[in-house]
């Protein structure tokens, strides 16, 4: 097995991390950053350091995973949106890697690390290839935090074992008409002896396709109703639990997209993630810190995308100079980065206030709506910068297009944040 990038702390990791300087000064050297990253101890006992300071934790694993992303994940990215499919071995070593289980505690196999570490990784995944951002981002922000927050001893001991090492966990909300009045749930969970009998269907499920487990909101109170919802934790190999025909869908076409049906599917009483009736509070609760795990995928899209666009206007010559020169190209150039740096710092606020355990709801819904609009300039943006070459698949520039859009949607749509953050603003000028 390989050594996991995620066991940054251990003196052997840090060798090998050494080894890689002369990879992490070229990394360095194409960054657009305007001012230079630093680790808590270069911030030099300044009381209130700039966003963009990293532990010495973070930022080894933040290295670390961006050349394990073009080293690993990079060659794979056109066969894999080609096929639609993800690769098995790719997926393998993001557990070797620690990748699939970054907060979950070391005594599960987990790493033990920060919410922000997730974020991170997410960040620089997305600068490669947004679907496998999106595997590892459900898979630590929804999957591996219920459990860790909700699950009982037994239930952790099962799950989050595997979820570090070899299971992908799947979170299924969403149904045919239940997308952005989340709530309004048609799946039923009715209670026969010690046992569940769940009825029902869902839409859109991310992950469906590769996962071990599911995390089922269904009613188990429909006379109560939002406030019957309950979280069950459905095995895949459970009868009556069809995962059908994924979607085929305009981009993020390695992550899987698939409907499911329940038609009986017994659930044990002991397989009730939480407490019966409050899956809807757990459900907020995980969207919320979900949608910064979406800021964190549109970022990096955009990055990745303003990255292998730049290079290329520095290069590219007509009428006797580099296209980048011109004043137009520019002011263009300067106003992408600025908006892709604004939505580096909305993104790394809400999660460092998340961290601190202060309020973020409003912070996030401004960090996934600002990134997305970000990305979605972006792309169109550098598709035109790289003129012809960029509407073709020799470059990945089209697939950041196709990407990004669903940024817009899913996890609430932008009306949807703009809507929560209007209601957090009139709030703040009542007091």
């Amino acid at each position: 097995m390989a050594l996991p990038l995620a066991r940054i702390f251990s003196k052997p990791c840090r060798q090998i991390s050494r080894s890689w300087g002369a990879c992490q000064a070229g990394w360095r050297s194409m960054s657009t950053r305007s001012a230079p990253d630093v680790t808590s101890d270069q911030a030099g006992g300044v009381p209130f350091p700039p966003l963009q300071t990293y532990s010495e934790e973070e930022s080894i694993m933040r290295e670390a995973v961006k050349k394990y992303a073009q080293e690993r994940i990079a060659p794979l990215v056109p066969k894999m949106d080609e096929s639609s499919t993800m690769d098995e071995d790719m997926i393998k070593s993001l557990f070797e890697q620690g990748l699939m289980g970054i907060e979950i505690d070391p005594q599960y196999g987990g790493t033990g690390s920060s919410f922000f570490t997730s974020i991170l990784v997410i960040e620089e995944l997305a600068k490669v290839d947004p679907s496998v951002a999106v595997l590892c981002d459900i898979q630590n922000t929804l999957i591996n935090t219920l459990f860790a927050k909700l699950g009982t001893p037994e239930q952790k001991e099962k799950y989050l074992n595997r979820l570090s090492t070899d299971m992908i966990g799947s979170f299924c909300l969403s149904e045919a008409g239940s997308g952005s009045d989340a709530f309004s749930l048609k799946t039923r969970a009715e209670k026969q002896k010690d046992y569940y009998v769940i009825n029902g269907s869902k839409m859109w499920i991310s992950n469906a396709e590769n996962a071990g487990v599911f995390l089922v909101m269904a009613n188990a109170d429909p006379n109560a109703g939002y406030r019957g919802i309950t979280c069950f934790i459905v095995d895949r190999d459970t009868e009556g639990l069809e995962i059908c025909k994924k979607e085929n869908k305009l981009g993020l076409r390695a992550s899987s997209t698939c409907p499911l049906n329940f038609d009986n599917v017994k659930v044990p009483e002991k397989n009730i993630l939480g407490q019966l009736g409050h899956g809807y509070k757990y459900a907020i609760g995980m969207l919320n810190e979900g949608r910064i795990g979406i800021g964190a995928q549109m970022l990096g899209l955009a990055q990745g995308c303003y990255d292998n666009t730049i290079p290329y206007a520095r290069q590219r010559v007509q009428f006797g100079k580099r296209i980048f020169d011109f004043q137009g190209m520019q002011h263009q150039i300067a106003h992408v980065g600025t908006q892709i740096e604004a939505a580096r710092l909305l993104t790394y606020n809400a999660t460092r206030l998340k961290e601190a355990g202060r309020p973020f709801i409003k912070e996030a819904c401004m960090a996934k709506y600002f990134a997305s609009e970000v990305a979605t300039l972006t792309t169109s943006k550098c598709i035109e910068w790289m003129g012809g070459v960029g509407f073709t698949k020799d470059y990945p520039i089209e697939k950041y297009y196709r990407d990004c859009k669903v940024g817009t949607i899913y996890e609430g749509t932008t009306n949807i944040q703009l809507s929560t953050i209007a209601k957090f603003i009139d709030k703040e000028y009542d007091q």
